[in-house]
């Protein structure tokens, strides 16, 4: 293939699958952004719960039963424990709690951008992650190499590479 070829063929790939990948950019764009505010309540809203649980549960398994992280007890009386935001009746078998979540179209993007290989969209995510490596190296065949515009571009891409090994390390 000659030089000519490869540099318009990635031109082309690297256009194309840029326009298919528009709208699942678009979702990590936005549920990464969420994701950096995951430890606060910014978008969420409060819900009520309440959870049927076995009457005999150890008092140490009652968070993964109900999902809930740095579950903690505060206190046990009277046959019912109390945990931040919510309490459990031994007798009734009854979780009350609450939670907060995103918004339910947010909350499925957030899922997809962490998703595992638990996760049917996990190949998704190696296709995302495989197409944005391509974007790095396909990059630099966007531009003749003895144009202006890509020795200007090699100095950007130093920069870049530096502030993301700063970022890195600090």
């Amino acid at each position: 293939m000659s030089k000519s070829t490869m540099h318009n063929s990635m031109r082309v790939y690297h256009r194309y699958l840029g326009f298919f990948l528009t709208g699942i950019m678009a979702v990590y764009a936005l549920s990464g952004t969420v994701l950096i505010f995951r430890e606060t309540d910014f978008l969420k809203s409060e819900k009520q719960m309440e959870k049927s649980i076995p009457k005999d549960i150890k008092t140490e398994d009652l968070g993964k039963e109900m999902r809930m992280r740095d579950f903690k007890v505060e206190k046990e009386e009277g046959g019912i424990v109390y945990f931040k935001n919510g309490s459990f009746n031994r007798q009734t078998g009854i979780a009350q709690f609450k939670v907060k979540s995103l918004p339910f179209v947010m909350e499925k993007m957030v899922n997809m951008h962490k998703a595992t290989t638990n996760s049917p969209l996990f190949f998704m995510n190696i296709f995302f992650g495989m197409s944005l490596l391509f974007f790095v190296i396909s990059t630099f065949w966007m531009f003749l190499p003895k144009t202006a515009i890509f020795k200007k571009g090699l100095y950007f891409t130093l920069a870049g590479i530096i502030l993301t090994l700063l970022m890195l390390f600090i």
